[in-house]
């Protein structure tokens, strides 16, 4: 895992996080790769041909970059995952999160249960 998804460790401020990112050892085998100037490539899922989990991947990306450009530093710092998980609305996103228990405002049944 440490070779196709290193993490960078948490540093105090966003900037020193970007600066170990950049110099870091890592390469572009980070689990959020910077190296490049003009993209920001994410490296934190496993391969799938599921295209329920293929949607909720991509809407995960989008949330999280929806936060990084609407909160300050500060603000993301102290966000839990709950109050992250309660600002999602991308609808394969949350079924994916319930079916994996990781969708802590309500009970879901699984198509398993169906």
């Amino acid at each position: 895992m440490n070779r196709w998804a290193a993490r960078y460790g948490y540093e105090k401020t966003g900037r020193e996080i970007l600066d170990k990112a950049k110099k870091g050892n890592n390469g572009r085998y980070a689990a959020v790769n910077l190296m490049n100037y003009s993209t920001i490539e994410f490296r934190l899922f496993r391969g799938t041909l599921k295209h329920n989990t293929l949607i909720a991947a991509l809407e995960l990306v989008n949330e999280i970059c929806d936060l990084a450009m609407h909160l300050t530093e500060d603000e993301i710092a102290k966000m839990s995952w709950s109050e992250f998980v309660e600002t999602i609305e991308a609808p394969e996103l949350i079924q994916y999160l319930k079916e994996r228990s990781l969708y802590i405002n309500e009970e879901t049944n699984t198509e398993e249960d169906l």
